[in-house]
């Protein structure tokens, strides 16, 4: 099941998509991709509704983060070995925990803005995780039990924010619109096997990373039962679980960093594709 959010930023409407492609109005029967709907009991309630009998939505709407309401997003460092090379920094032995703020969400193919001030703004394909059932001091086994669904997630990064400015890398993962989602959120019962999942980011038409997620240093379950051990995870919390080689930051022989006016393309296998323009902030 594919469910989205489209509309102007800040009144998306729920949908789902149907077996055509097509959009599907669920504001009728839920108030938003959001909270407890992403229960195992809130989402068997859209599952038993045949697309067919709900609204269509005419034309080509914005689509917007395709959760709502996040309360908390947690990003995962360094979570596959050879970016943590290219980065110049040790294979860690422990999650690398690092949040980015709820205002950097952004729909999945909304502008990306530059900073003002940067030279550093750098890519991030990713997958990411939408947790549907509270979550404190959960088992590996039982850990995704407590997932929702997954989607694409973009961890836009400014690297001279990050590691040059002191402090914690948050202050270069939270500008807005560093955290595009989407475009769709994809249930758990769809994705067999989370790491198993092809990645990949162009920059302008340029191939610059491939991955797969089976290749993550700590895998889907071992994140969501660690973080379960230092936070609780709520329903519409989302986690963003680590990016393959490629990024700007580790391009030999010179790093290369986004400019306005580029496009960046990104994709997980069967969650869909993002496009995302940089401009000015």
């Amino acid at each position: 099941m594919k469910l989205l959010r489209y509309g102007p930023p800040g009144a998306e409407k729920p949908g789902i998509l149907d077996d055509a492609g097509g959009i599907r109005d669920l504001s009728a029967v839920i108030p938003d991709i959001s909270g407890e709907v992403l229960s195992d009991e809130g989402l068997e309630k859209v599952r038993a509704l045949d697309p067919a009998t709900l609204p269509v939505v005419e034309g080509n709407p914005r689509i917007g983060p395709c959760v709502g309401n996040i309360g908390t997003f947690i990003c995962i460092g360094l979570n596959y070995s050879d970016h943590a090379k290219e980065a110049g920094m040790p294979v860690p032995t422990e999650p690398i925990v690092f949040l980015k703020a709820a205002s950097a969400v952004c729909g999945p193919n909304d502008n990306v803005e530059i900073p003002r001030g940067s030279t550093k703004t750098d890519w991030e394909v990713e997958l990411g995780v939408v947790i549907g059932k509270r979550a404190k001091y959960i088992s590996e086994d039982e850990a995704l039990d407590h997932v929702a669904g997954y989607c694409v997630a973009n961890d836009v990064s400014e690297r001279e924010f990050q590691s040059e400015r002191g402090g914690q890398w948050t202050k270069g993962k939270s500008h807005d619109t560093f955290a595009p989602i989407g475009p769709w959120l994809v249930t758990r019962d769809d994705v067999p096997d989370p790491q198993n999942l092809d990645l990949w980011l162009e920059v302008d038409g340029v191939r610059r990373q491939n991955g797969n997620t089976g290749t993550m240093v700590f895998g889907v379950p071992k994140i969501i039962s660690y973080l379960s051990h230092f936070m609780t995870l709520n329903p519409g919390d989302v986690i963003s679980t680590g990016t393959p080689p490629g990024v700007g930051m580790g391009h030999k022989p010179d790093p290369i960093y986004l400019r306005p006016g580029q496009v960046m393309t990104l994709s997980v296998a069967g969650l869909g594709t993002q496009t995302q323009t940089t401009v000015k902030a």
